[in-house]
């Protein structure tokens, strides 16, 4: 599969003028996941075990592909309950594992004492040390965490328990957000004190298709005192802090951009709020990003995957504050033709006057 037809040019400051709501020379591109199958797609090779060359390559395919930045985990995780089931989607990796909802690895205060919670160390932090020596001159690094507080939560005690632990041992609960978003904020104001990091991505997925995964009370009582806390300590940095949250948030977003501070949103769907509507909604007080919608993205053919991303762009890119993207990730149920049709197109259309 070739690379995009075009010659990339990375600037970073492309991208934080847009995160800033300004307008950059062109529309920077942006995404929370490609998934391994789709960037092996594209290199037509696997990627090395060692995790500096590793680092280089992942370089040189963000670059290639037009990203003015190149994305960057870090090495840390809470363990929890998964479960596997056969991996059917176009690029297969054979199985996909899922979080377990129905039984987590804290669901009472004697699993919670019991839990071998981690703790961050300097090594946690090594792959950010590794991927900015690979840095192509221009690009800067946006890491995404392990992460976010509701979704961490939700996966070490399975949504079920989770939801009968609210009504039934509150502060248990309590203690859970307080553990998992002391912990958060931690890793995030390292990430963000990198010199080589230009903003954060925090990945909390909080909704349904028609309304968030736990009460808007229970949003404000639980989860965005912590994300609030995790933006600090980014903006503490200096560094635009962006959320990918997927569901339906429109009950909540005045306090996602008031409240937690968030200086752009990620995941947009359009049988809930399409990024156009989004645009117009929100665009004047925070960056809008990605947006593309996956279901879309997956069932188009590329031809219409062009038509639409015209069309988007005409709408979003008044004003700035945009970024082109899928609506949620590169899937590897994406076919790898519509997803680089989306990003020649948006090199083609979107130029500022």
């Amino acid at each position: 599969m070739p690379y995009p037809n075009f010659v990339p040019s990375p600037d970073f400051g492309r991208l934080e003028k847009t995160l800033a709501r300004g307008v950059p020379d062109r529309v920077p591109f942006i995404e929370l996941f490609i998934d391994e199958e789709v960037m092996i797609a594209i290199r037509e090779a696997p990627f090395s075990g060692d995790p500096r060359q590793r680092c280089r390559e992942m370089a040189e395919l963000y670059l290639r592909l037009g990203y003015d930045y190149v994305p960057a985990g870090i090495y840390f995780g809470f363990p929890y309950r998964t479960v596997t089931v056969a991996d059917t989607a176009r690029l297969s990796r054979g199985e996909r594992a899922w979080v377990d909802e129905s039984h987590g690895a804290i669901e009472t205060w004697d699993d919670f004492e019991r839990y071998a919670w981690p703790t961050p160390t300097d090594e946690t932090y090594a792959p950010l040390d590794h991927a900015a020596k690979a840095l192509p001159e221009g690009m800067k690094l946006i890491p995404h965490g392990p992460g976010g507080v509701l979704e961490n939560v939700m996966w070490l005690m399975g949504y079920e328990p989770m939801s009968y632990a609210m009504a039934d041992q509150a502060d248990l609960v309590q203690a859970m957000f307080d553990r998992v978003g002391d912990i958060l904020v931690g890793i995030f104001g390292t990430m963000a004190s990198h010199e080589a990091v230009g903003a954060v991505f925090l990945g909390d997925d909080m909704g349904f298709k028609t309304q968030p995964m736990i009460s808007p009370a229970d949003l404000r009582k639980y989860v965005f005192p912590w994300q609030r806390k995790i933006a600090q300590a980014v903006h503490a940095h200096g560094k635009p802090f962006l959320l990918h949250a997927c569901g339906n948030l429109e009950s909540v977003m005045d306090d996602l951009i008031d409240d937690v501070g968030i200086d752009g949103k990620h995941s947009f769907e359009d049988v809930i709020v399409p990024v156009t509507k989004a645009k117009e909604r929100w665009g004047d007080r925070i960056a809008v990003l990605g947006g593309i919608d996956i279901d879309f993205l997956t069932r188009a053919d590329p031809d219409a995957v062009r038509t639409r991303t015209r069309e988007v762009l005409a709408a979003c890119m008044p004003k700035g504050g945009y970024a082109l993207g899928s609506g949620n990730s590169v899937a590897n149920y994406v076919p790898v033709e519509n997803y680089l049709a989306m990003l020649e197109e948006g090199w083609c259309a979107g130029v500022y006057a």
